[in-house]
């Protein structure tokens, strides 16, 4: 199971010359506002399910009594290990929330992934969760997936989930002018590239802003999904 520890994740503190400068920092932003809204027991437990660095454990640590971050072996700042077979050792039915941010598209097995999250979590838990629809190839250390707005809801539905919020952050104007940029910036010489992606990204918030919103829902470089599990 792969980590969310990779560059393209999100960080507090960004540089002014970071590539995604903008996009990343939005995802930020907006997944704040889905925390803020969703996780309201504070007496409950959340597992940050492929936890990496955990960039937002600071943010959730006092909404929640108990914050378990788990990852595959190798991460010391994990809490718990997750087993070979993608399976946690926690109990059935004992997490009130789990987060994902930028994990799912480097699972090799999406199934098996939700399929789990939805054995941990209690009956009106929720999985709050990130990933990518436009983006460029990242392996950290596999790089599996991009979804479609419709395809993601239907990885969801088809795994026994009710999906209660869905949002795309970065529309496609924006994501397509972010691609314009990484196709040239790996091609420049070091010392350019930070002037470079400095300067694009005003235009890339540009292109963000003009796009209408039901429209960056269909087609965006992330997706926030809020669901449920269904159970009997």
């Amino acid at each position: 199971m792969p980590t969310n520890n990779d560059m393209l994740s999100g960080s507090n503190k960004l540089s002014i010359f970071h590539p995604r400068k903008y996009i990343l920092t939005k995802v930020r932003k907006e997944l704040q506002k889905v925390f803020d809204k969703n996780i309201t027991k504070t007496d409950g437990m959340l597992l940050d399910y492929g936890c990496g660095d955990m960039p937002y454990r600071n943010y959730l640590s006092s909404k929640v009594e108990k914050y378990i971050g788990a990852d595959i072996e190798g991460n010391d700042k994990a809490d718990m290990l997750i087993l070979p077979n993608g399976r946690t050792p926690l109990a059935d039915n004992t997490s009130d929330y789990v987060i994902s941010t930028s994990v799912l598209e480097h699972v090799p097995d999406v199934a098996l992934y939700l399929n789990e999250t939805a054995r941990v979590l209690k009956k009106e838990g929720l999985i709050i969760l990130t990933t990518h629809g436009i983006w460029m190839y990242h392996p950290h250390p596999t790089d599996f997936w991009r979804w479609t707005s419709m395809g993601l809801k239907k990885v969801f539905e088809d795994n026994n989930f009710e999906i209660v919020h869905f949002q795309g952050v970065g529309s496609r104007a924006a994501m397509g002018l972010l691609l314009f940029q990484d196709g040239l910036y790996f091609k420049l010489p070091v010392f350019i590239r930070n002037i470079f992606s400095m300067l694009m990204q005003p235009f890339i918030c540009l292109f963000d802003k003009v796009s209408k919103k039901n429209t960056t829902d269909k087609d965006a470089g992330f997706y926030i999904v809020v669901a449920k599990p269904k159970k009997l």
